[in-house]
């Protein structure tokens, strides 16, 4: 029951769950929220990827622009890991 106390007239303590289970929650909540950002970012970047590599120099910048892309990713990705 919740609230009740015990024969002893303290409340006990509610049960939190381990540490292991605390990190796996915050990993899901971690690539949760961070996710739908990264997905606006890449569908936002689509038509400039496909416009710059016919302009002058584009094909750099679509090198400057997949690179950051990938670095955000591997971030998101590597960031959620659990620890050895």
């Amino acid at each position: 029951m919740v609230g009740a106390r015990s024969s002893t007239g303290v409340m006990p303590l509610p049960v939190f769950p381990s540490p292991r289970a605390l990190g796996a929650l915050q990993r899901v909540l971690l690539v949760a929220l961070l996710t739908p950002g990264m997905l606006v970012a890449m569908v936002a970047a689509f038509p400039a990827l496909l416009v710059l590599p016919f302009l002058k120099g584009g094909t750099e910048r679509c090198i400057k622009l997949l690179a950051a892309q990938t670095k955000y990713l591997r971030t998101l990705l590597t960031g959620s890991r659990p620890a050895p």
